[in-house]
Formats: structure tokens, C-alpha cells, sequence
């Protein structure tokens, strides 16, 4: 007992003393350390800075002059030993590109920091070299930061030496690696680790380790490739409060061995985003009562939401986004959630009903996210149950694709404490209301594809704070106020695709000076600033097309150094491309200069401005099309965007060779050189090009052989190179190296011989076009292997040949010029539901096959002016989708089919000068044709002449029967003949041989009609 006392009193003397001795350190020192850092530490720390590369000098201050290394920036040290104890150098901003990120090596020198208890290097870059193994030697460390620093490799073992340490955070090094998780062991202290987005997926034994360790709070293990959760009865996870599992691939392995997982009472974040999670929300969830945050969303649960879910008395955050739920949102009951503020059921396509009126007891919500649930609910409804309680703390209110109808009203304006509205993509019209203007804590706006008219209010520009604005793809009309330029703050603004007009001046730019993003694209408006403007801005997005900037290139642009995305395409621009500009090009990731009237030569490019690979985009767009460019593409082939993925030249004036160059563009996706002069024969290196899906060389004068080397580019989907003289024969290896082709145009060239039959393997193929060149021989009969022109179901159809999207948004139109219906016509955003095969104006012959006709998908068959003979085919009357069907100067013969009188799309119809015979048949579509598209045959009927009239051997049938056979039609007419011969011979001399007095009076006739017609031959001479 007295043993005891005395530790007592020995306990509190040296608390008093401590106590005094911290007063006088405090007293004396003011705050600030009274003694120097030691000087060996000082050096480990020069040493460290040494090795590091620090392009924004945030280590300025760690100077050799500078004695006191404790005074340096990010290091903290002992007031009363000096030593150091911290080293805070994690970036400050880790988003804002390279420029304030450390890099180089970590100095072996560090573990001469033996008092360290506190290590921060975040979000830097160390280029991908191994979390360094002398880390372990920090014995002191309790806080240990490497997160986003791009460190690689397997995280050293030796970091399990750290037996104080109760914070982790190695997360987001994207190519680190765990092996086994038996390092972590020894970490009985740690309350905090994450290794998110390191590969875990062969370290099974995660869950055996982290069970073990009794202090742990937080566990984040988000992108790490778990597949599966570890078998295990129970947990021990008594103060985990934290568990993240998110972005997993995680599947229906939690119904089996959860039961470890429903055990954490005292859970109150659980994060299961991400993973393969199926059927029914597990009822376990329930007895985490204290949860606060669920995160279940980007899963495929698929039934409705549970009862249960109202036991979760204190959850703050639910986001069930992007599963398959069903039923209604009434029937969930989550009315009974009176402490959600974030409530997530976005992206549930099978969700419907309407938003209950029980929602208002939703006090607490600030944010809600219903985007693409099928309300269809005026928005009227909505704002109301929002406004009765919530109106006060509402702050995100996200409806997308949510089918409202009805106006957007002064209603709004009760929401006064909202920054985010979203009710894009729906069926709103009417005017904007002038209460948007009360909405003064707004920061994000977005209303558009909708039916919204009239002009933007004058009372938008009170929104101060604003810094996203999209009223895109609207029916807005009227000028654009002067009030937008009052938004400071206002980064994105986006008014493309309505119906503004009016004059664009510097005054809506004046404030302006955060704006990143400026679209009017699709508007009639006028762009007038003074040639030396220069904008208060930095744009990285500008989107001008049909606008009136012209006639002069916008020298403006020359201050813009961050522009990466520019459309000024159909902008009235006729003129030059200034020298500053084309040294600017390297810097865009999408340039669309097309449709202008924009003339001169491409220059030799400057290298000096081309970034360097690091910063360099990962794809680019260039548009030079419909211009007036000259010259070679030499400059911009061979020294030009060698990383660009879209080239589009077509439409121009450029002449001269293709360069052989192609070999630097091994990501080059498409590429379109039609319409100009460009001559000569394609290059080997084209070959080069393995990425390309879409080649046009379309009406040039290209000539000589198609290369070998072209073979590999095996994964085209488009081909045109129609309009040229190439010669020789259709390579047979187009139809084994380009599987995917969906588009093959080679018309109007000189190629001879046969159709290979190896494109009959070209099963992916809509578009066949060989027509105006020397082919021979007969169809395949194989061609009705042409699986993509068989299917009358579009849905089943690739896109591959519709759009390409390269990047964000931004969609890249592959186009198309197809002859139907005898003229040319230009697909682009429908191109993926045109089917069509010509092959006229060829020397083909024999018959027409009839596997044709299994192409029930065919719109238009052009095989005229050939040599084909026989009959035109029985089934043709299967091919329902015709619509342009062009037979003409062939040599068949035989009837048309009955089967053609039930296509009941033709509307263009050729069948003159051919051999043709009988009768037209029967039908609404073939009646309404002119003659003309049976002329030079032996046909008759509607709408040529009657058959009767035409040919009067071809008696009409009254009953109809007009589709016999000649040679049945023949035998009856002689047969009729003979019979009325014996009927009529035997009808007239029978009577006479039978009766006597017939005969005399017979006689008697005839003696007096010779008689008087004796008389009448005498009077007339």
C-alpha cells in the first residue's frame, strides 16, 4: 500500500515538474523553438533536398546559409531537443499538373531522421521507382503518408518494422503491389491504413491479417482487385468504423461468407460500389444500425428496395445509383430515412412512379440525384413536396432524364439555399423564369436539352457565384444579355444549338476571367471585337461553329495558350492561317476548321512548339475539310500531328503525292483525303496504319496497284476509294484480312477480273459498291453470306460505321457517298442503317443468283448495264426492304416475277432494254412507275399499253389468270380453235344432210344471191 503511494507521488511531482518546465518553455520562447536542429540531421535533410527536383521551389527555404533547418518549410521539430519530428512535404495541389510535384529520389539520408514520428511525400511523382525498404528504419514513425506519389512495384515487407505506426495511407500508387498482407502483423498499433488501388488480387490472406489488428478504425481497400471475400466465421473488427471496399470485382461471394461482414455493429461508413453484386440487397445491412454512409451503388442488384432500410435510424448517405432496382420509388418506404441528406437512386432504368408526397419529411436532404428514373411527373408536383420542409436546406436537386413536362415557374425561388440544379435532358418548356436570378447561392446550372423558349432574363446575371451554365440544345431565342458578364466566378458556359442572335461584343467578356469552356455553337450569332483584344480568360474549350467570326482569321487566339479544344468551323472565315497559329497546332487535342473558305499552303510546322510526349494529348482531332487549301500535305504529313487519331483533308485543293510517311502514325484511326488532286500511287507505308477503321480517298487521281503492305491494316470498317484509276485485280486477301469491313466503295475505277469470292466473308458487310469498272465473270453465289445486308432488325447492327467517339463528348461523324435511287447521296449519321450493293456498268454475266435474295436487309441492288441472262429471280419478292432496284440494259429474259408486286418500299424501279416479255404484274407500287422503266422489252400493261391492244394473240383472262405459263396459254387457244371448227362445220352441214327441203332452199338461196350480185357487178362497170 505505501509502495503505491509513493509511485502516486513520485507520478505527480513529475507532472508538476513537466508541467513547470513547459511553462518556462512557453514563457521563454514564446511559441517558437528555442533550440537549433541538429546538425547531422540538418545535413540528411540537405542531402534529401539534393536528390529531389523541385520545379515550383518549394524547398527554397532548405538552405545551406540557413543554419536552422527547423525554420525550413514542411519541417517540425522538438522545441526542447531540436530534433526533427515531422516532415510535411506532400503537394499542396495535387490537380494542378506537374508544376508543384517533387520528383527524383528519396536520399538514403532520411533514416538519419531517427526521431521522426510524422512523414508526408503525397501527391508527388517519383516515376514509378519502389517505396524505398529503409523506410522500415523509422522506428519512431506514427504517421506514414505515400499516397498518390507514383510509386511502383511490390510495397516492401520491411515497413512491418514500424511497430508504432498507426496511420498508413500508400493508396493510389496505381502499379504497386501486395503480395501477402503478413507484414502488416506487426502493426499492432495502426488505426488507419489504406492501399487503395494496389493489387491485392494475390494476397488471400487480407482479411486473416487485417482481423488481427484490434485498433483498426479505418480499412480502404478500394481498387484493389479483390475477387471474392475470404471465408471467415466472425470478426474482430471491433472498432472498425470505416470499410471500404469499393471498385472491386467482388460478386455474390458476399451471400456466402457475410456473415462477418453483418457483425460490425459499430460500422459507420460502408462502401460496396463498384463491384458485381446481384438479386436482392441482403436483409444483413439491417442490423448496421449505426451506419451513417451506404454506398451499394454500380452494382447489379435487381429487385426492389428493401423495408428494412427504414431501421437505418441515422443514415446521413444512401446512393443506390446505377443498379437495375424495380417497382416504384413510393413503395420503399424511405420517407422513415428523417436523417438522410444524401439520397442517390440515379441511373435504375426500371425505377418508375412518381416522387411521393411523403417525401416532405425529408427535412434534412440537401442533395438528390433521380436522373434517368421514370417519373414522368410535372415539375410542379416536385418543387412543391421539395419546398414544404426541405426548401431551407435543399442544395442538390438533380432530375436527368427524368421525363418532367411542365414549365419551370417563379416556384424556383423558394430554394434559396440551392448551388446545383440539373434538370437536363427532360420535356420542360415555356420561358426561363425571372426567379432564377433569386437562386444567389447557385453555382451549378444545367437545363439543357429541353423545349425551354424565349430569351435568357436580365435577372440570370444576378446569380454572382455561378460557375457552370449549360442552356444548350433549347429553343432560346433573342440576344445574349450583357448581365452574363458579370459571372467572376463562371468557368463553364455553354449555349450551343438554339436560335440566339444578335452581335457577341468584348463588354460580355469583361468579367469573365475564370471562364474555361465558351460554347455558342449552332447560333447565327456575330463575334465583333477589336483585332487587339485581348480576353480577360484562359479558355481550354471553345466552341464557335456557325457563328460569324469572318472574314479574317480571329487574331485573338493568339493569347489563348491553353486551348486545347477549338471548333470554328462554318464561321465565314476566308483567309490565311497566320504563322503564329499553325506554330500553335501541337497544343490541340480536337481542331475543326472545316467549312470555310480558308485558302494557302501548309507551312513546314516549328518544332520548337511541339510539347513534350509527357504532356502531349493521348488522341487528336483535325478537321481541315471543305476549305480552300493548296499544295502539298507533306509539311503536316512528315512533320506534322504524328499522334493525331482523326484527319480529315477531303474537299480541298491539296496535289501532289502521298507522302510516305505513315509509319510515325501508328494511332491514326481515320483518315479522309477525298475530294482534292492528289496523284500518284499509294505509298508501302501506308500499311503502317493497324489502328485505321476508316480510309477515304475518294475522287482523286490515285493510280497504280493496291500494295501488299495494305493488308495490315486489318482493322478497317470503312474503305472508299472509289473515283481514282487503280488497276489490277481485287486483292482476294481483302475478304481474310479485313473481317470487320463494313463499307467497301471502288466504283468508277479500272480494275478487271473477277469479284473475288473471298469477300463472301465480309459477313459485317452493308455497303458494296464496285460499279464503273472492267469486272468480269459471274456473281458469287456465296454473296448471300452477307449477314449485316440479311437482318431486316437495324438494333442488331454494329455503330462501328456510325459514330466513332475519340474523346469526352466530342463525337466524330464517319460519312459515306452511296448512288440510290440513280442519284449520289451523302450518309453520315445514318450511315449504320444504309445497305446497298452496285455493281453496274461492269461486264458481268450468266445469271443473276438466286441466293440475292436472302439479303431481306438490301435497300438498294443496282446490277445494270451488264451482260446477265435468264430470268429475272422467282423470290425476288423476298427482299422486303428494297427500295431502289435498277436491272436495266441486261440481256434477261422471261416474265417479271409475280413476287416483285409485294415490295411495297420500291420507289425506284429500272427494268428497260432487256428481254423481257407478258405482263406486267399487278400491283399499287408497279403501276405507279413510269413507262419508261419498262421500255425496250416486250412487255405489256399498266402503265404501258393494254395487252389486248399490244398483242391481240394475248387474249386478256377475264377471271384474272394473267400469270400462266405461254406454253399452257398456246395449247388452249389451239384446242378452242379446233373444237369451234368441227362445232361450227357440223352445226351448218348436218341440217343439210338430214333434210331434203333445207337443201333446196339452200340452193334456191344461193342461185338467187350469185344472180343479183351479177346485177350489181353489171351496173357498176
Amino acid at each position: 500500500m505505501k509502495s503505491t503511494i509513493m509511485s502516486v507521488s513520485v507520478a505527480l511531482v513529475f507532472l508538476d515538474l513537466f508541467f513547470i518546465a513547459t511553462m518556462i518553455n512557453i514563457s521563454f520562447c514564446n511559441g517558437n523553438p528555442c533550440v537549433g536542429c541538429v546538425d547531422s540531421e540538418r545535413e540528411a535533410l540537405l542531402k534529401l533536398k539534393q536528390d529531389l527536383k523541385d520545379p515550383s521551389s518549394r524547398l527554397a527555404s532548405w538552405n545551406i546559409r540557413d543554419e536552422d533547418c527547423c525554420a525550413w518549410d514542411g519541417v517540425v521539430c522538438n522545441n526542447f531537443t531540436g530534433h526533427v519530428l515531422q516532415l510535411n512535404l506532400g503537394n499542396p495541389n495535387p490537380n494542378n499538373g506537374t508544376g508543384s510535384k517533387l520528383a527524383g529520389k528519396i536520399n538514403p539520408s532520411l533514416v538519419d531522421l531517427k526521431h521522426l514520428i510524422h512523414l508526408d511525400l503525397s501527391g508527388n511523382d517519383f516515376h514509378g521507382i519502389q517505396i524505398p525498404k529503409y523506410l522500415g528504419s523509422l522506428k519512431n514513425l506514427r504517421y506514414l503518408n505515400l499516397s498518390r506519389a507514383k510509386f511502383a512495384g511490390v510495397i516492401p515487407y520491411q515497413l512491418g518494422n514500424l511497430s508504432n505506426l498507426q496511420y498508413l495511407d500508400l493508396s493510389e500508387n496505381y502499379e504497386s503491389q501486395v503480395e501477402s498482407f503478413s507484414w502488416l502483423s506487426g502493426l499492432s498499433l495502426l488505426e488507419h491504413l489504406d492501399l487503395s488501388e494496389a493489387d491485392l488480387s494475390k494476397a488471400t490472406d487480407w482479411l486473416l491479417v487485417t482481423n488481427s489488428l484490434s485498433s483498426l478504425k479505418v480499412l480502404k481497400l478500394s481498387y484493389c482487385e479483390l475477387h471474392h471475400f475470404p471465408p471467415s466465421s466472425s470478426a474482430n473488427f471491433s472498432s472498425l468504423k470505416t470499410l471500404d471496399l469499393s471498385k472491386n470485382q467482388l460478386n455474390n461471394s458476399l451471400f456466402q461468407f457475410s456473415s462477418w461482414v453483418f457483425g460490425l455493429h459499430n460500422l459507420v461508413l460502408f462502401d460496396l460500389s463498384g463491384n458485381q453484386f446481384q438479386g436482392k440487397i441482403p436483409i444483413g445491412l439491417g442490423n448496421l444500425t449505426f451506419l451513417r454512409h451506404l454506398d451499394l451503388s454500380y452494382n447489379e442488384f435487381n429487385s426492389a428496395i428493401p423495408g428494412w432500410l427504414s431501421k437505418l435510424n441515422d443514415i446521413e448517405f444512401l446512393s443506390l445509383q446505377h443498379n437495375s432496382l424495380l417497382g416504384t420509388i413510393s413503395s420503399m418506404g424511405l420517407e422513415n430515412l428523417t436523417s438522410i441528406k444524401t439520397l442517390d437512386l440515379s441511373l435504375n432504368y426500371d425505377l418508375a412512379g412518381k416522387i411521393p408526397t411523403s417525401f416532405v419529411r425529408l427535412c434534412k436532404l440537401t442533395s438528390i440525384d433521380l436522373s434517368f428514373v421514370k417519373l414522368s411527373q410535372d415539375l410542379s408536383e416536385v418543387l412543391d413536396i421539395f419546398s414544404a420542409c426541405g426548401a431551407h436546406a435543399l442544395e442538390s436537386l438533380v432530375l436527368r432524364s427524368c421525363q418532367f413536362s411542365g414549365h419551370l415557374t417563379n416556384q424556383l425561388g423558394q430554394f434559396k439555399s440551392l448551388n446545383r440544379l440539373r434538370l437536363r435532358n427532360n420535356s420542360l418548356s415555356g420561358p426561363l423564369p425571372s426567379a432564377l436570378g433569386e437562386l444567389t447561392y447557385l453555382t451549378y446550372l444545367d437545363l439543357s436539352k429541353n423545349r425551354l423558349n424565349g430569351s435568357i432574363p436580365l435577372s440570370v446575371g444576378q446569380i454572382l457565384n455561378l460557375e457552370y451554365l449549360d442552356l444548350s440544345n433549347n429553343l432560346l431565342n433573342g440576344s445574349i444579355p450583357l448581365s452574363l458578364g458579370k459571372f467572376s466566378h463562371l468557368e463553364y458556359l455553354d449555349l450551343s444549338n438554339n436560335r440566339m442572335s444578335g452581335t457577341l461584343s468584348e463588354n460580355h467578356f469583361v468579367n469573365l476571367t475564370k471562364l474555361t469552356s465558351f460554347s455558342t455553337s449552332g447560333n447565327p450569332l456575330i463575334l465583333q471585337v477589336n483585332p487587339n483584344w485581348v480576353p480577360p480568360f484562359q479558355l481550354d474549350t471553345l466552341k464557335l461553329r456557325s457563328c460569324h467570326l469572318g472574314p479574317h482569321f480571329p487574331s485573338w487566339l493568339h493569347s489563348q495558350k491553353h486551348l486545347s479544344f477549338l471548333d470554328i468551323s462554318n464561321t465565314r472565315i476566308s483567309h490565311t492561317i497566320p504563322r503564329w497559329f499553325w506554330n500553335s497546332i501541337f497544343q490541340y487535342k480536337y481542331l475543326n476548321l472545316s467549312s470555310n473558305q480558308i485558302y494557302g499552303e501548309i507551312p513546314n510546322l516549328d518544332f520548337r512548339y511541339r510539347p513534350s510526349p509527357l504532356l502531349r494529348p493521348p488522341s487528336s482531332i483535325l478537321d481541315f475539310s471543305n476549305n480552300g487549301f493548296s499544295g502539298s500535305i507533306f509539311n503536316l504529313i512528315c512533320n506534322g500531328l504524328k499522334i493525331t487519331s482523326y484527319l480529315q483533308l477531303s474537299k480541298n485543293n491539296f496535289s501532289g503525292d502521298i507522302p510516305d510517311c505513315w509509319m510515325n502514325w501508328p494511332g491514326l484511326g481515320m483518315l479522309n483525303l477525298g475530294n482534292n488532286n492528289l496523284t500518284g500511287s499509294l505509298p508501302t507505308s501506308i500499311g503502317t496504319l493497324s489502328s485505321l477503321l476508316t480510309l477515304n480517298l475518294r475522287n482523286n487521281r490515285f493510280s497504280g496497284v493496291i500494295p501488299e503492305s495494305f493488308q495490315n491494316c486489318s482493322s478497317l470498317v470503312s474503305l472508299d476509294m472509289g473515283e481514282n484509276e487503280f488497276v489490277g485485280n481485287i486483292p482476294t486477301w481483302m475478304g481474310e484480312r479485313f473481317s470487320g469491313l463494313s463499307i467497301l466503295i471502288l466504283r468508277s475505277n479500272k480494275f478487271h477480273g473477277d469479284l473475288p469470292i473471298q469477300l463472301c466473308r465480309l459477313t459485317s458487310l452493308q455497303i458494296l459498291d464496285v460499279a464503273y469498272n472492267n469486272l468480269s465473270g459471274t456473281i458469287p453465289r456465296c454473296i448471300g453470306n452477307f449477314t449485316a445486308m440479311a437482318t431486316t432488325d437495324s438494333s442488331l447492327l454494329g455503330n462501328a460505321i456510325s459514330y466513332i467517339a475519340m474523346m469526352d463528348e466530342s463525337e466524330v461523324v464517319v460519312d459515306a457517298s452511296v448512288v440510290t435511287k440513280g442519284s449520289m447521296v451523302e450518309y453520315n449519321s445514318i450511315l449504320n442503317l444504309v445497305r446497298s450493293i452496285d455493281i453496274s456498268k461492269n461486264n458481268f454475266s450468266g445469271e443473276i443468283p438466286m441466293e440475292l435474295t436472302n439479303l431481306k436487309g438490301l435497300q438498294s441492288l443496282n446490277l445494270s448495264h451488264n451482260f446477265f441472262t435468264s430470268k429475272i429471280p422467282e423470290k425476288i419478292g423476298d427482299m422486303k426492304s428494297i427500295e431502289s432496284l435498277d436491272f436495266s440494259a441486261n440481256q434477261l429474259s422471261g416474265k417479271i416475277p409475280q413476287s416483285m408486286s409485294s415490295l411495297s418500299f420500291l420507289n425506284h424501279l429500272n427494268l428497260s432494254n432487256n428481254h423481257l416479255t407478258g405482263k406486267i404484274p399487278s400491283s399499287t407500287q408497279l403501276q405507279s412507275f413510269d413507262a419508261s422503266c419498262f421500255a425496250g422489252n416486250n412487255l405489256c400493261g399498266a402503265p404501258l399499253p393494254n395487252c389486248n391492244e399490244n398483242n391481240p394473240l394475248v387474249p386478256e383472262d377475264p377471271n384474272g389468270n394473267g400469270n400462266e405459263d405461254e406454253d399452257e396459254v398456246d395449247w388452249l387457244l389451239y384446242v378452242s380453235l379446233a373444237l369451234g371448227f368441227v362445232v361450227g362445220f357440223w352445226c351448218f352441214i348436218g341440217p343439210l344432210l338430214v333434210s331434203r327441203r333445207w337443201r333446196y332452199k339452200y340452193c334456191h338461196f344461193l342461185d338467187g344471191f350469185i344472180e343479183e350480185f351479177g346485177c350489181f357487178v353489171r351496173r357498176c362497170y
